[in-house]
Order: C-alpha cells, then structure tokens, then sequence
C-alpha cells in the first residue's frame, strides 16, 4: 500500500498540523493521546464485525425473546379462544335445556288431553274392552286421573331425554 502524503510529509487527512506540524511538546503528546483513541475505537469495531461467535450469540437471545413474545400472544389468543368456545357451548346447553322443558310441557298437555278424553265418558268403554287382569289397573286409573297424568308426563319426559341423547350422539 502506498501513503497519500501531501507535498510537506504530512499524511492527508491526518489530524496534524498542516503548516508546521505539532507546537510543542504538550500537544504532540494530545495529537498522540487523540491518535491512540481513535485506533483503539477502530479495532473495537473491527474486531466486533470479525466476532462471528459474539453476533451469533447475539442473535439466539434476540430470537429467543421474540420466541417468548410470541409464546405468550400464542397462549393469550389460546385462553381468548377457549373462553369464547366456553361461552357458546354454555348458550347452547340453555338452548337445549329449553327445547326439552318445552318438549315435556308438550307431552304433558298432550297426557292431560287424553287423560280427560278417558274421563269423558270413553273410560266406560274402554274399561269393558280391556281383558279382565288389566280392568283393576284401567279402573284405578279411571279414578285417580292425576296420578295418570302425573305418570304420562315422567313417561314423556323420558321419551323427550331419550331422543335429545341421542341426537347429541350423532345417531338420529
């Protein structure tokens, strides 16, 4: 490599003095002092890009804590989610819990219809059309028609969990 000196040995671009160079001994020494910081502050930076190891460790710990961040956004949305899901398999259970009350409401309006009809005057009947064994249970029911109703909707409440069970199951 060849200096770029200029016409008086000074080098160019160096911090000395143009004309006449240092004045005396005391600002040499601060020319020299000014001089060795500025070589030392250019190998620190030289020898940080040469550290390949150094900037490798660096990287890990910066991709490290971005793992990390993104674990802990990963989990918030996660807990957000669950909480959702939560909420609407609750609205659906209030969902099916109403449907099957009305259902069973049905079934015993449905029970108190026929319960009556029996009451009305086809009890008779039916009581002479039922084979002897049975009569004593028809005529039971014939004078105890509450505890018929009563009976008919357990039955139909039955029959309602029955067919919501196996809805949920997938075999309907």
């Amino acid at each position: 490599m060849t200096d770029a000196t200029s016409g008086d040995g000074t080098r160019a671009g160096s911090t000395a003095q143009q004309a006449g160079g240092a004045k005396g001994p005391d600002e040499l020494r601060q020319q020299i002092e000014r001089t060795r910081s500025q070589l030392g502050d250019t190998v620190e930076e030289l020898a940080g890009k040469a550290d390949v190891k150094g900037r490798a460790k660096a990287r890990a710990a910066d991709l490290r804590d971005k793992a990390g961040a993104m674990t802990v956004q990963l989990r918030s949305s996660a807990a957000q989610a669950g909480h959702t899901v939560q909420g609407k398999a609750h609205r659906a259970g209030h969902a099916v819990r109403d449907k099957a009350g009305r259902a069973g409401h049905a079934v015993q309006d449905k029970a108190g219809q026929a319960g009556h009809a029996v009451q009305g005057g086809a009890g008779h009947t039916v009581e002479r059309r039922v084979p002897g064994r049975a009569r004593g249970v028809v005529r039971v029911g014939l004078d105890h028609p509450r505890a018929v109703l009563v009976a008919g909707a357990a039955a139909g409440a039955l029959v309602a969990a029955g067919v919501l069970r196996r809805r949920r199951h997938g075999r309907c």
